[in-house]
């Protein structure tokens, strides 16, 4: 039951944490694997192939800049929907290999639906932020979801059965969230639109608040 719970927890794990910064994800799973303070699955070995740790590295730093430049963020998030989702998948398939390829289906569909998840709550906060004329809440949100990713994954590593609550509390969260977030997106997007169309008519804006509140 416990390596089971340890397995679950690993599995559900890195696919929130790709969502949210795939590869930081990468870089703390395959540095683990490869100094022996972690035994990957067989699914997750290659992890700690040099490189691909490099490559991850690369990419983190890339993301690291752009992730806190506001505008660059929202359009680097928006390109990763393509490669977050797939490849938080492809983790949570890889931590379930040795299971069987029941086990693997069914972790790759849980993993890549969790990690839409959590990068929708990331991209959609952040465009929200982003309307905020200062970059310091840009960065403050950059950092904490970094280390949000490091001590979610150590939590999922060292106390699997304490990660599954928070995990819980999480989804629970983002059903509450996520229409809130949707609907600022959509008042940022109608201002945007009024804006460059001919200008913004307020009094429509708050109808359509109202409507949507309704």
């Amino acid at each position: 039951m416990d390596e089971l719970t340890q397995t679950l927890a690993l599995t559900l794990g890195a696919a929130w944490a790709s969502g949210i910064n795939l590869y930081a994800a990468i870089l703390i799973l395959g540095l683990l694997g490869a100094n022996g303070s972690l035994e990957l699955p067989p699914g997750l070995d290659i992890l700690t192939d040099p490189l691909v740790l490099f490559a991850a590295g690369l990419m983190y730093l890339v993301e690291f800049v752009a992730d806190k430049v506001p505008g660059v963020d929202t359009a680097w998030d928006s390109l990763h929907t393509f490669v977050r989702i797939p490849a938080g998948a492809m983790l949570a398939a890889g931590a379930m290999s040795d299971l069987g390829p029941g086990a693997e289906i069914a972790a790759a569909i849980l993993g890549g639906g969790l990690a839409t998840a959590s990068h929708a709550a990331k991209s959609g906060t952040r465009v929200l932020i982003n309307t905020s004329p200062e970059p310091f809440t840009n960065w403050a949100a950059s950092v904490s979801e970094d280390v949000g990713v490091l001590a979610g994954l150590l939590i999922a590593i060292n106390h699997p059965a304490v990660f599954l609550v928070l995990l819980a509390l999480f989804v629970l969260l983002l059903f509450w969230l996520l229409p809130k977030v949707w609907r600022g997106l959509g008042r940022v997007f109608r201002f945007v639109a009024r804006l460059f169309g001919g200008g913004w008519d307020e009094r429509a804006d708050r109808n359509q608040d109202t409507a949507e509140r309704d």
